[in-house]
């Protein structure tokens, strides 16, 4: 029979029952008042008719007494089914993907380490976090997976495959890496990614990106300008100072990036890197100077001094000013892939022109910017059929001595140089003018 007492030290009272031959006080905070008493002799009695129909569940009455978790004072059924199901060895996805998450702080840049700890807490531990290592099979992954491509992503449409890509390949990271570590098989390898969309590339021409520099505000003409036929991303150019630029030499050093993340630092350590000023930009950067804020190092701000924000330029300034000039309506990115566009199609050399961006190969303009080429610089292959329909032979010309192997090691990078530059003028000469295409 449960009886309620009173603790004579503390004078709060407690229960004091019988159960499974073991005697039980559950101690609490009350006070020995009439109407905390009489509380304790309501739950008294509940306490009895469980225990007398066989249902009672320690837990479930005194979620924190120590007995709750013992065995002893389980129910019959969950005491035989614990011990059938034995305890995993290997963490919890949750437990080795925090454990993941603070080895990787040191390597990441701060928008990116919340961008990480958000994805982790609100899209992968409600899915995986309770679940052991081993217990996570191809077939969850798979699963999620379809799950997310029914979501809303933004503006009320499907979760796109870019997003659902990069939420898997965070899963199989965390995966890969904690089942290395404990000697499981990944569920997460061989797993192919969905097939994205090409990035749209909707570049200017040369005479609509002139009259949307003619149009805009006087204060964002420069702006402009700058983005227009420089290629800097978006943060750059908003984090451009004063000390950045060099008007004697014509060049303009970049050496952070601005934006509501409020991270400093480039996109890469790469990115961070000088080019030169093309006459239109430097025209346009003299012309804003002598408006700039007394003691402001930022070279295009707002009223109060602070860095130009994205999100109000896109909105107040960049969709109207297409609107009133019935352009199509396009990103301010659209602007880097104008720059790029009009550089490759006056001939530039493509080194130039990804060092100019801020890319460290080729790869990413020939892969993006290809396409637009042939329709702006005519290089569409009808030189080289015109060549095959009239079988011009070509002179032969002897090769001069090739270069021994032992004195390329013997020479500076200076001297090495030097010598690459000759041959390539030599097997210029030889080509003649069917070189043209190369």
């Amino acid at each position: 029979m449960a009886k309620v007492r009173t603790r004579p030290e503390t004078g709060t009272l407690y229960l004091d029952f019988q159960y499974r031959g073991a005697r039980c006080r559950e101690q609490t905070a009350l006070p020995d008042t009439p109407a905390n008493r009489k509380t304790m002799e309501g739950l008294a009695r509940k306490v009895e008719r469980s225990m007398a129909s066989g249902d009672f569940d320690y837990a479930q009455f005194f979620p924190d007494s120590p007995r709750a978790t013992s065995t002893v004072y389980k129910k019959p059924g969950e005491a035989a089914q614990e011990q059938e199901t034995p305890t995993s060895a290997n963490p919890t996805f949750r437990e080795f993907a925090n454990i993941w998450y603070a080895e990787s702080v040191p390597r990441w840049r701060a928008w990116y380490r919340d961008y990480i700890r958000a994805t982790l807490d609100r899209a992968l531990f409600p899915v995986f976090g309770d679940k052991h290592l081993e217990e996570i099979s191809r077939a969850d992954l798979l699963g999620f997976r379809a799950q997310l491509a029914l979501r809303n992503g933004r503006g009320g449409q499907m979760l796109s495959a870019k997003r659902n890509n990069k939420l898997m390949a965070l899963v199989r990271t965390i995966l890969n890496e904690g089942c290395d570590r404990h000697g499981l098989v990944s569920p997460g390898r061989g797993i192919k990614p969905l097939k994205q969309k090409r990035s749209e590339v909707s570049p200017f021409t040369m005479e609509e990106a002139e009259s949307v520099i003619a149009n805009v505000r006087a204060d964002y003409r420069a702006y402009l300008t700058l983005r227009m036929y420089s290629g800097l991303r978006t943060g750059e150019a908003n984090g451009l100072q004063w000390g950045d630029i060099d008007f004697e030499k014509g060049t303009i050093r970049i050496e952070r990036t601005v934006s509501r993340k409020g991270d400093g630092e480039t996109k890469t350590e790469d990115s961070r890197r000088t080019i030169s000023m093309v006459p239109a930009i430097r025209a346009a950067l003299e012309e804003h100077r002598p408006h700039a804020l007394p003691g402001c190092p930022w070279v295009f701000h707002n009223r109060q001094g602070h860095p130009i924000d994205e999100v109000n330029f896109t909105n107040r300034v960049w969709y109207p000013l297409l609107r009133l000039l019935d352009l199509k309506k396009r990103p301010p990115y659209q602007m880097r892939h104008t720059a790029a566009t009009l550089m490759l199609a006056s001939g530039e050399n493509p080194e130039w022109v990804a060092a100019t961006l801020g890319h460290t190969t080729t790869e990413m303009l020939f892969r993006v910017y290809s396409r637009f080429i042939p329709n702006l610089t005519r290089n569409d292959g009808h030189a080289y059929m015109g060549l095959l329909r009239t079988g011009s032979p070509v002179k032969k010309v002897a090769s001069p001595p090739p270069t021994v192997a032992a004195d390329l090691d013997a020479m500076t990078p200076k001297q090495l140089r030097a010598t690459l530059a000759q041959l390539l003028n030599a097997n210029a000469k030889q080509g003649g003018s069917h070189d043209h295409d190369q």
